[in-house]
């Protein structure tokens, strides 16, 4: 059971694989490199990499933005930034990838793994309110995570750390197209399979300047002004050269979201007839991600993933059995997690990437 939760690659490859990422070509990217041969500067906060900052902060309407190195280092900063204090417990989901535990770990915490709601496979403010009082230990920060791109109402997270005072980084790894900033941080990947992606990367964005600016030093080795180091820190700074990925990107987003938008259509209509079949609310309408992470009826997956794999397509449970089950988390403090453990056994990520063929869709949802 364990090795079919944590599925590798398989060999062979399948004829439909899970994931065909496609980044900016070189062509694309190739005027902004010659600004970098021009610039002589390619790294520590550069013209692209400002550029890029600016460019997303006005795509979100979000008041600051920080690009950093990847989202596992930029969780483990936005949680350092609000210095909680070394040793308390993280409340987060066990419903989520395995860079959201290593983050806290990083920022000195301990996970306190804790379950979710059903309907939108998040922590909910409310809930996490609740779980305080169940805490085996002081908690100093909560890391709540937006499920495969799935929307968030992040201003309860902003009304939560107000009445609570403890440090917020949400988990938004995979959610460039749903994002609604607010001033809790939240930490959205730049990885090469998703819908936006540089190849390795990840942008903060909040509201909230002074935090974004203590980020800012703790990813530059505490830096402020000089180069004298005045607070525990990282080197998480972007490079130029994946600033100018993002950039080319960002020129083609708009194709990128249709091409991402037909898929996910494609699979709802698909879908639609399918008895028990189920997929995040609002997807392909409201908002796109670079998966399709289906639910599938009780007792079904075996059946399914025998089915798919005998027909040459690609799957993935992309967060396994939950944090609980790997074995570099299994020693931290849970509460129980009966809805992490409905949704281990549901939740499967199909084919998903921006030329899929519509009968490959049709194919995959027969079967």
């Amino acid at each position: 059971m364990t090795s079919k939760l944590w599925d590798a690659d398989p060999d062979p490859t399948p004829d439909v694989p899970v994931a065909r990422p496609r980044l900016p070509t070189a062509d694309d990217i190739l005027p902004y490199l010659r600004e970098i041969d021009a610039n002589r500067w390619y790294s520590n906060n550069g013209p692209l990499n400002q550029r890029l900052q600016e460019a997303l902060r006005a795509r979100i309407a979000v008041g600051h933005v920080v690009c950093l190195a990847n989202a596992t280092l930029g969780l483990a900063l936005a949680l350092m930034a609000q210095k909680p204090a070394k040793g308390n417990l993280c409340m987060m989901p066990s419903w989520t990838f395995a860079a959201s535990a290593h983050a806290a770990v990083l920022a000195g915490l301990v996970p306190w793994l804790v379950d979710v709601d059903l309907d939108t496979q998040q922590l909910l403010p409310d809930a996490a309110m609740q779980l305080l009082s169940q805490a085996p230990g002081k908690v100093g920060a909560v890391m709540p995570v937006m499920p495969f791109g799935g929307p968030m109402d992040a201003a309860n997270w902003d009304r939560f750390k107000s009445d609570t005072g403890l440090a917020v980084a949400i988990d938004a790894a995979a959610a460039f197209d749903s994002l609604t900033p607010s001033r809790v941080p939240a930490v959205v990947s730049l990885h090469a399979t998703k819908a936006l992606g540089v190849g390795e990367g990840c942008f903060i964005a909040s509201d909230d300047g002074a935090l974004i600016d203590e980020i800012v030093k703790r990813a530059n080795f505490g830096f402020a002004n000089s180069r004298e180091a005045v607070s525990p820190a990282l080197n998480g700074k972007l490079n130029e050269y994946s600033a100018a990925v993002g950039l080319a990107a960002l020129d083609g987003w708009s194709l990128t979201r249709a091409a991402y938008q037909r898929v996910a259509r494609g699979y709802c209509r698909s879908l639609d007839s399918a008895s028990g079949l189920k997929v995040q609310d609002g997807f392909g309408e409201r908002w796109i991600s670079s998966t399709v992470t289906i639910g599938l009826p009780s007792d079904s997956m075996e059946r399914a993933l025998k089915a798919l794999t005998r027909a040459g397509i690609g799957v993935r449970r992309w967060w396994g059995g939950g944090l609980h089950r790997h074995e570099a988390f299994e020693h931290f403090p849970r509460v129980p997690l009966p809805v992490t453990e409905t949704l281990v056994a549901a939740q499967l990520g199909l084919p998903c990437w921006t030329d899929l063929p519509d009968e490959a869709i049709s194919r995959i949802c027969s079967i």
